[in-house]
């Protein structure tokens, strides 16, 4: 199984690494997760943006492993903070259900499939040049039998499909149970 595997301490969160740019969120979470912290891209409070929709969220208590890593990494990063007190991240995620389908919207991307046969119906929204070939690699096939969006996709189009696609392969697997 594709999301299987060694069972997860609890997330805790409460620190957020905030970028000027989209491309290093992205690439700041895959540092971290190859330094085997526990981390996962959000959107920030508006208050807290510095230019990029996205931020890393990491357990506070490892703010000085976050912050060396990083700079070790090379990565750029404009501030590491707490988040208590700056206001609740916003859920980039929501869920519509259509009887026989299901539609996950993440950011500005949809993703609907059947809930039965779960295959993909349909993805929709977003702008970036990759969005038309995931698409056409992804529609009309199972959600069990193609390849997660955030590896063919360089975009936060992509990005925000990887999310939608990762939440309807959890519905469908608890479904298909």
């Amino acid at each position: 199984m594709f999301f299987g595997g060694k069972k997860q301490n609890k997330f805790e969160g409460g620190g957020l690494v905030l970028f000027q740019v989209v491309e290093e969120a992205i690439a700041s979470e895959k540092i971290l997760k190859a330094a085997q912290f526990e981390v996962k891209l959000v959107a920030p409070p508006p208050a807290l943006r510095k230019g990029c929709d996205l931020a890393v969220e990491f357990n506070i208590v490892e703010k000085a492993g976050v912050e060396r890593t990083l700079i070790q990494k090379d990565a750029h990063f404009v501030d590491i903070l707490p988040l208590k007190g700056a206001g609740e991240l916003l859920d980039i995620v929501k869920v519509k259900d259509f009887n026989d389908a299901c539609m996950v919207k993440a950011g500005n991307m949809k993703l609907t499939f059947d809930k039965k046969t779960g295959v993909i119906l349909n993805i929709s929204g977003g702008g970036c040049p990759d969005i038309p070939f995931l698409h056409l690699s992804m529609v009309d096939k199972k959600i069990t039998e193609v390849a997660r969006p955030k590896d063919n996709g360089h975009t936060l189009c992509a990005l925000m499909l990887d999310r939608a696609f990762v939440e309807a392969w959890e519905i469908f697997s608890k479904g298909a149970s």
